[in-house]
């Protein structure tokens, strides 16, 4: 068999005849040759494909295993943000009831308007430093939220210790007798030895005598309940308050009585009308101060006026 290779790069056909055993041999080396070239080149391209995928599988670990810590850093801060905004929370909360407890104060206080407006953020300043301060870490801020949470709490208890000492102080001012205990009317009789207007003889008056309108409002002087409403010998129509702290105060020779025993009043309250029952000798209201059991000078009390 004869075999004709026609080709570019020969110079003449060139002609093979399989009939001589050299031929076959030549030609079935060179075939094997061939094939053994093909078959590296297969296997290095296995081996080029394979190290190719080894390092794409290790890629795409490193890349899973950073998305990893990227959601479990978004997750941490998500925390963070959101254990701030509750503190934030509470801050604000406890800023609102500070608000709420110095309005009190000021109104309890009776301050100036104006003078702690706490719907107005305070007013601060200073001079420019070229110094810029550190960005505060985490950490630094959440123990400076906690610091000024303890600030808060510490001044929300001491306000409160403030509010009812003024509060106490408000309720023993409106229990203490204070005033008159006439809208309209002068003294006709001081407190002190006198003489008696039915006998004439020198007598103590353990009271004040305000003289008026018959029928004209008669008035608490402080806060306290009623003690005793009702007649006594000479008194005519009594009313007698207790106020705590000792003190008691009781109007006589009213013309009507309008409260009951038990009844709460308070300073300024009408508590009867102007009369002249009992021992009088006209329309007037006798007042009385008592401390702890005994009869006092009502002068005292009756020069002040409440605010």
């Amino acid at each position: 068999m004869n075999v004709i290779i026609v080709a570019k790069f020969l110079r003449a056909p060139q002609k093979f005849s399989f009939d001589q055993p050299r031929t076959i041999a030549l030609f079935a080396a060179g075939l094997l040759g061939i094939l053994s070239l093909g078959a590296g080149v297969g296997y290095a391209a296995s081996l080029v494909a394979g190290d190719n995928g080894v390092q794409a599988q290790t890629l795409r670990e490193e890349i899973e295993q950073q998305r990893d810590e990227l959601d479990a850093a978004r997750g941490d801060a998500q925390r963070e943000l959101n254990a701030m905004a509750i503190k934030l929370a509470e801050l604000q909360a406890q800023a609102t009831r500070l608000n709420a407890l110095g309005e009190r104060l000021t109104q309890i206080a009776r301050l100036d308007d104006g003078e702690f407006n706490f719907a107005d953020t305070p007013a601060v300043g200073g001079p420019q430093t070229d110094a810029l301060a550190a960005v505060p870490t985490g950490t630094e801020l959440h123990s400076s939220i906690d610091e000024l949470g303890m600030r808060l709490s510490m001044q929300s208890e001491q306000l409160l210790l403030l509010e009812s000492l003024l509060s106490d102080r408000d309720l023993d001012a409106a229990l203490l007798p204070t005033g008159l205990p006439v809208r309209s009317g002068y003294a006709s009789s001081g407190y002190g030895t006198r003489a008696d207007p039915f006998s004439g003889y020198s007598a103590f008056h353990r009271g004040v005598d305000f003289n008026g309108p018959r029928g004209s409002d008669v008035l608490s002087v402080a806060d306290g309940v009623i003690y005793f409403a009702g007649k006594r010998s000479g008194y005519g129509n009594v009313v007698e308050i207790d106020h705590g702290n000792g003190y008691r105060t009781l109007y006589a020779h009213n013309q009507q009585n309008l409260v009951k025993e038990g009844e709460r009043v308070k300073a300024g309250d009408v508590i009867a009308k102007m009369g002249s029952t009992g021992r009088a000798t006209g329309n007037h209201v006798h007042f009385e101060v008592w401390l702890n059991g005994k009869v006092v000078n009502p002068s005292q009390y009756l020069r002040n006026a409440r605010g």
